[in-house]
């Protein structure tokens, strides 16, 4: 038997980070300003932990939905292809709902 943790992190929204390069004439580090501005772009990232010995499989979507969600778990069969697996995770609705169970 397999025993899974598993969880949704999101909205991650991608930011821009721009390169810093080369030190100030005093000897610092330069700094660059972080893009904190709210664009339309949004990634759901699904992540699950093997207990036993910590292996990990994650999965980034468009969206939080039941579809992605049963994506997800194809992923968590094809990563442990032999006996049972049991999922610990919390009570979204996507994890209940009728085409997941099904």
């Amino acid at each position: 038997m397999t025993d899974l943790c598993v969880d949704e992190l999101g909205p991650v929204i991608p930011r821009a980070f721009p390169p810093v390069r080369g030190w100030s004439p005093d000897g610092h580090r330069i700094k660059s300003e972080v893009d904190y501005s709210r664009g339309p772009d949004k990634t759901w990232v699904y992540g699950a932990l093997r207990v036993h010995d910590g292996h990990e499989v994650t999965m980034t979507a468009s969206s939080r939905n039941s579809a992605f969600y049963q994506q997800f778990l194809q992923r968590l069969e094809q990563a442990n292809p032999t006996g049972d697996i049991v999922i610990v995770t919390d009570n979204l609705s996507s994890h209940n709902s009728l085409s997941t169970r099904s």
